[in-house]
This record gives C-alpha cells, sequence and structure tokens, in this order.
C-alpha cells in the first residue's frame, strides 16, 4: 500500500511511534490516510496500523 506523506496532521490521531515514516512532531501523523487492520479485532492487542513504514525505508512498489 502506497500512502502519500503530507505537510499536514490527520486531526484526532496520536502517534507515538517515532520510528515511522509518517510521523511528526507533536506525536502526529503525516499520512494522507491510514489503515488499521485487521476487521473483527476483539481488543487492542489484536489491532494493527498498516500504513506503518520504516523511516529509513524507500518505497519501491
Amino acid at each position: 500500500m502506497r500512502i502519500e506523506k503530507t505537510n499536514d496532521h490527520l486531526d484526532g490521531v496520536k502517534c507515538v511511534v517515532n520510528t515511522c515514516y509518517y510521523h511528526t512532531a507533536g506525536d502526529r501523523c503525516s499520512a494522507a490516510k491510514i489503515e488499521i487492520q485487521p476487521r473483527n479485532a476483539t481488543n487492542t492487542e489484536d489491532t494493527d496500523c498498516a500504513t506503518f513504514r520504516p523511516n529509513n525505508t524507500k518505497f519501491t512498489g
């Protein structure tokens, strides 16, 4: 999944994963959109941000 990085942040989204490409100052997310998975999760441990991309990699596909 390729998501654009924007100069803005997603209102209402707090992200503390400072190793993510989309992480910005103030624990904000600069992805144009995010996807949380999986469907039918029953607790927070079951969820995952599918938008996450390591900060030190380039997207090639």
